[in-house]
């Protein structure tokens, strides 16, 4: 899918319109452990059709993204203004070897990075949710929006196993 970053943007916000973000990103770990309990190994890692990811890609994605996520907090939090570089999700997948790693291992490393990231931002005081970056691709982003995205991305990504598993 072509996309501009606004685009992206506007696609993944709209995931979770109407929604608590938090809540959102509480259930995803459980929702994916309840997707693919029993789902055998090869029908995980099995590509949907050619240039796809296969589910266990998906994870793997998931939980590189969420140790993205953990840091561009971080960075925020620790350097209000300052600059958050994007990444090609496709040279990380590459790179990473995300065709070859345990869908599980890859899911419980997903839960538990997600796990520290909510336990830091339910310890937050109400203005820092307002701390914001300068995406390199999608310009200011707070904390809230960060936070709203990474909540978009798993309804997204959740879609992505769904269809796979029930096709």
């Amino acid at each position: 899918m072509n996309e501009t970053p606004q685009q992206y943007t506007q696609r993944i916000l709209g995931y979770v319109e109407g929604q608590e973000p938090l809540a959102v990103q509480r259930a995803t770990a459980k929702t994916i452990a309840h997707l693919i309990d029993g789902v055998p190994d090869g029908v995980l890692r099995a590509r949907p059709a050619p240039g796809r990811w296969s589910v266990g890609e998906i994870l793997a994605h998931l939980a590189d993204a969420e140790i993205v996520g953990a840091y561009r907090i971080r960075f925020v939090l620790g350097s209000p203004g300052g600059a958050v570089a994007g990444y090609d999700q496709d040279a990380w997948a590459a790179a990473g070897r995300y065709a070859g790693r345990d869908p599980h291992k890859s899911l419980e490393l997903f839960r538990a990075v997600r796990e520290a990231n909510l336990t830091l931002l339910e310890s937050l005081a109400p203005e820092q949710w307002q701390h914001y970056g300068v995406h390199s691709e999608r310009g200011r982003e707070s904390i809230e929006r960060l936070v709203r995205m990474s909540a978009g991305h798993d309804v997204n990504h959740l879609q992505q196993i769904e269809a796979i598993l029930h096709s």
